[in-house]
């Protein structure tokens, strides 16, 4: 008999452990590790499901007691060392077997296969003729009706055969009649599995790039490494549009011609269409793409033409990084610094150092590329951790563009209370009169960031959550407040619900408010809006990027999502409408995150033949962050922000293990934290205790957050830290009505 080890679908912690069943011998040729199957549990024997993790012909209790394997849902298998990787998710970034087996197979479920089925003729056209007679007599006329379409076909698509659902359809004949058919000798039906690929709805013409002597620099010692059998970490830091893709389809293009495998992580949905269109050029039906507005069909098949190996490349963002790829020789991070790379959920684990850990595991390498690397990934680089590459200046001859940072103090005392600086209208206006085209970016979505009371001040708020609403536009008017983490919405209130004021007000900026402002002022100007709410359809990225790249808008308002990668030759100008807004984040990385966006956003600028230009809206024009951004100088804020790290003892210079304890009873959640608090500075002295306080966002979906940090340079010892939190959470029964998540920024 054949037994399988078996992790149940339930996040529970005392249930993580593995459960012994045993395999009817009908499933035994079907099950492999990383099966997801169905199987009896507990006293009432209900079904759940459950991954196999383990395969052998040993039982562990006496047979009598094992209880039997119930089916195999049909679907991808996870391969046994993303089962590994798993476990090492589980124990570096604290959850249970199951939800780290859950981040590692994005395919969770079976769906149904694309089935295409085309009917062929298996006798010649004299005897079909003959057939056709036989069944008028008989006034079978649905098959004498099919026989007849089959005989007006010409020589060729007779022998092609001719698609099944269409027969059905337009002869309006049902599947028995097509059967009997079959069944008579006159006609065969082949079955064929299809699998949808999203890659392939648009393409490029494919574009023949010559590196320069930069770029072939980095081709060369990666290739010479790869070629002696070193597996390494690189990090590519080139400046915007210095042509780092291009370095990565050059590398990738050898090590899949050596029968290799490579996953490209993109941080951004809105990224794919760019970039799977510039891999599908060049590696056409060999490259894939996953990513979450695919529908469960597609991921599915995307994960199977992965393990069977018909194809070589897996584009997307975080969940592509656990493609069941069996030969893998390179992952790419591409802009590693991005916190997309974060997962926000448990296990909240980071994608490079996963993709790092895996490489490890296959003997592949890692190659990381950004304008605005991450501190982390820059620390190791100059700690002789990565091996570091420099890209100076951008390919192609594109020039950097002329950055115009804007006081907007010195624009309030002249009087100019528009969201546009004077320097900023005047280039619009100059570049819509060239017919370039502009972007103009705010970190905010929807049409403003709160409503507040102008009488006693206070903002309207969530009730479930500890945020204020959001205002949002219907028919062109501000008629709706939503909460944009829980979805609770309320008509705009007349008076303050507070002090019954009715002097209530929109306070903020957002890319609305933005996109009227536009059409106010330079009339004519053709718009388009990208944010989280004008992207929500399937391909609604897609369609908004091509549409502006075919030249059918002048102006791209967005968020973050417009600034991350996205190369637009007729780009001259960008406007950074509030550059300091993720400064007075509520972060240690405020400073990092709010250089990165700056500089990001200035790389839009200039990229093809026309030189390119941005203007950067500031209140804090002084700030080590704005003023480097503002000369791309990477290195210059690297060496101001990695001194407040150090006196700080913030990552990449030390670790941190952030613990949230959650609980729908504040009192209870605070209490659990105290404790967890003073264990912490009790037990573990090496280790610096923050808090506890309350989460960035103290309440979500009426669910309190309190935080624990602790601080210290050994990681291990972090991971003791979390490993004695989970053994008393274990045996804990007061605090029952809590649960615990953590979260690791570490530098190890």
């Amino acid at each position: 008999m054949l037994f399988a080890d078996i992790i149940v679908d339930i996040s529970i912690k005392n249930l993580d452990k593995t459960f012994q069943y045993s395999v009817p011998s009908e499933m035994e040729k079907d099950i492999v590790i990383g099966s997801l199957v169905h199987i009896p549990f507990g006293n009432g024997n209900r079904t759940i499901k459950g991954y196999v993790v383990g395969l052998s012909d040993s039982p562990l209790l006496d047979i009598s007691k094992i209880k039997s394997i119930v089916d195999i849902e049909k679907q991808v298998a996870v391969e046994s060392h993303l089962l590994s990787l798993a476990g090492w998710i589980k124990e570096n970034y604290g959850s249970t077997m199951n939800d780290a087996i859950k981040a590692v197979m994005p395919v969770r479920r079976g769906v149904k296969e694309k089935i295409v089925k085309t009917v062929f003729p298996l006798v010649d056209r004299e005897e079909m003729e003959k057939f056709v007679l036989d069944f008028e007599k008989k006034h079978n006329t649905a098959r004498a009706r099919v026989l007849k379409y089959l005989l007006e076909l010409d020589g060729i698509l007779y022998n092609r055969g001719v698609d099944y659902s269409f027969i059905v359809k337009e002869l309006k004949v049902s599947g028995m009649v097509l059967e009997s058919l079959k069944q008579r000798g006159i006609i065969d039906i082949e079955s064929l599995r299809q699998y949808r690929n999203p890659a392939n709805k648009l393409l490029w013409e494919k574009e023949s790039h010559i590196l320069n002597s930069e770029q072939q620099y980095i081709k060369d010692c990666v290739l010479s490494d790869f070629n002696n059998g070193i597996r390494k970490t690189y990090l590519i830091h080139g400046i915007t549009g210095s042509g780092k893709t291009e370095v990565y389809i050059s590398i990738i293009n050898y090590v899949v011609a050596q029968g290799k495998q490579v996953i490209v992580l993109i941080p951004e949905i809105a990224l794919t269409l760019q970039t799977v269109n510039r891999f599908y050029s060049q590696f056409k039906e060999r490259v894939s793409v996953i990513h979450s507005r695919l529908s469960a069909g597609e991921k599915y098949d995307q994960f199977t033409r992965a393990k069977e190996g018909s194809i070589d490349i897996m584009i997307g963002p975080r969940s592509a990084l656990f493609t069941p790829f069996k030969n893998l020789g390179l992952i790419v991070i591409d802009e590693e610094h991005e916190t997309s790379y974060q997962s926000e959920s448990s296990p909240k684990y980071h994608a490079r150092e996963v993709a790092i850990h895996r490489a490890l595991m296959t003997g592949s390498s890692v190659i990381l590329g950004s304008a605005t690397p991450s501190l982390e990934a820059y620390y190791r680089a100059v700690s002789g951790e990565y091996k570091l590459f420099k890209l100076k200046k951008r390919a192609g001859g594109a020039t950097i563009p002329d950055v115009y940072t804007i006081d907007l103090r010195e624009e309030f005392e002249k009087k100019n209370y528009s969201i546009f600086s004077e320097k900023l209208k005047c280039l619009i206006e100059e570049k819509l009169l060239k017919h370039e085209q502009i972007i103009l970016f705010i970190n905010r979505r929807g049409y403003a960031s709160f409503i507040s009371c102008r009488k006693c001040g206070k903002a309207i708020g969530c009730p479930h959550c500890s945020v204020s609403l959001k205002p949002h536009m219907y028919k062109g008017v501000v008629s709706r407040m939503k909460c944009h983490f829980c979805g609770y919405e309320i008509p705009l209130p007349n008076t303050c619900p507070s002090c019954g004021s009715k002097y209530i007000d929109v306070f903020g900026i957002g890319t609305q408010q933005v996109e009227e402002a536009v059409k106010k002022h330079f009339l004519g100007a053709r718009t388009l809006r990208m944010d989280a709410d004008t992207t929500s359809g399937k391909d609604g990225h897609s369609k908004i990027l091509a549409r502006f790249k075919n030249g059918e808008a002048d102006i791209l308002i967005g968020t973050q999502m417009i600034v991350k990668g996205h190369d637009f030759p007729n780009v001259t100008l960008v406007g950074i409408i509030a550059a300091d807004l993720s400064l007075n984040a509520n972060d240690y990385r405020a400073a990092e995150h709010t250089y990165q966006l700056i500089a990001q956003a200035a790389g839009r600028a200039g990229r093809g033949k026309k030189k390119g230009e941005v203007v950067l809206q500031t209140y804090q024009p002084d700030h080590y962050s704005i003023v480097n951004a503002a000369k791309q100088d990477y290195e210059s804020f690297y060496k101001q922000e990695i001194i407040v790290r150090q006196i700080l003892q913030y990552p990449p210079v030390s670790n941190i293990l952030g613990i949230l304890v959650l609980s729908k009873n504040e009192e209870s959640a605070l209490k659990l934290a105290t404790i967890i608090s003073e264990d912490i500075a009790g037990q573990y002295p090496s280790v610096t205790v923050l808090g506890p306080t309350d989460a960035n966002v103290a309440k979500v979906k009426d669910i309190y957050r309190k935080m624990v940090y602790g601080k210290c340079k050994d990681y291990s010892i972090l991971c003791m830290v979390k490993d004695c939190i989970e053994a008393f959470k274990e045996q804990d029964t007061e605090y029952k009505d809590c649960s615990i998540d953590f979260e690791f920024n570490i530098t190890k």
